[in-house]
């Protein structure tokens, strides 16, 4: 049989050879065939008048009556608007867990190491409902720490929360203490398989410890780094919904109105789920697209990419 020929044989042969690795992967591949695949028959929603009692199937068609009905809406352009400002705030945040990986990298494997790792860990694992609830009473202009503070010289403070300039940026710092942290878990897992013997010849050829960083530890972070990079990127308009749903209120509305939102108001609360599935349909096609081409952008310009 000539080599790269496909043989039945040889690959049920593999199979059972590695019977065990297959059967540790089966609950896995079950899961996100129910989870993942077959929920995807529901995307004909979008392009239905769907009623519950009718059923998918049984509801007449709309075509892309629903997408026209929210590229003509009002909330198109802000909803738009306020997802791409949150989501590129947010990219500019990408590289602080890298710089926090290079510092831990750098200090000495003693207590103090360990013991700052684990705070900066800790965060992670606040939910989101007591993170936002945090945030409620520390900026609070009245009773929190922040209006504590600006009494402290006479002054009066500013309502944070409320406030439609500063959402997005209490938003993504907020996200940044709360995970800074545990992101730079796979960017310190990166420079522990760095050989210590390249550290070696550096001293030698007498690098600095800034040398050591820029040509030894940046480089083999870069391919982790770039790998993220595309898969955040690919989820450009997917902003969480728990934390922005629960910073809202009336005052910051405008500015806090999102797709994730949108849509669960729209779908849940007005029980409008044909259009609802239209809006996040169009949401992940854009994603998906931005995902491809970002991917094909870091494939010709570098040898790094998800596929």
């Amino acid at each position: 049989m000539k080599s790269g020929q496909y043989n039945p044989g040889r690959t049920f042969g593999q199979v059972k050879q590695n019977w065990g690795l297959y059967a540790l992967l089966f609950p896995a591949v079950v899961l996100t065939l129910l989870f993942a695949y077959i929920p995807m028959y529901g995307v004909l929603i979008a392009f239905k008048d769907y009623s519950p009692a009718l059923g998918i199937g049984e509801s007449p068609w709309a075509g892309f009556k629903y997408f026209e009905k929210f590229f003509n809406s009002y909330q198109f352009s802000s909803t738009i608007k306020n997802t791409m400002i949150i989501s590129l705030y947010s990219m500019i945040t990408f590289p602080i867990p890298i710089i926090l990986a290079l510092m831990v990298n750098q200090m000495r494997p003693n207590r103090f190491r360990r013991f700052f790792q684990t705070v900066s860990y800790m965060p992670h694992f606040i939910s989101t409902v007591v993170m936002v609830g945090l945030m409620m009473i520390l900026l609070s202009p009245s009773t929190g720490m922040v209006g504590n503070l600006y009494s402290l010289f006479g002054k009066e403070a500013p309502d944070l929360m409320g406030s439609t300039s500063l959402f997005s940026s209490v938003y993504v710092w907020s996200d940044v203490w709360q995970h800074v942290g545990w992101d730079s878990i796979i960017f310190i897992a990166a420079l522990s398989s760095v050989d210590p013997s390249l550290y070696e010849a550096a001293t030698v050829d007498g690098a600095s410890r800034w040398h050591k960083v820029r040509f030894i530890d940046i480089p083999m972070l870069m391919p982790t780094a770039i790998t993220l990079l595309i898969l955040r990127v690919g989820g450009l308009l997917g902003v969480g919904f728990e934390k922005v749903y629960l910073m809202q209120n009336d005052l910051n509305g405008t500015s806090s109105e999102i797709l994730s939102t949108y849509v669960y108001k729209i779908g849940l609360l007005s029980s409008q789920y044909s259009f609802s599935s239209a809006i996040n349909l169009f949401n992940t096609i854009i994603n998906f697209i931005l995902l491809i081409m970002v991917n094909q952008i870091s494939k010709k310009y570098s040898e790094n990419s998800l596929w």
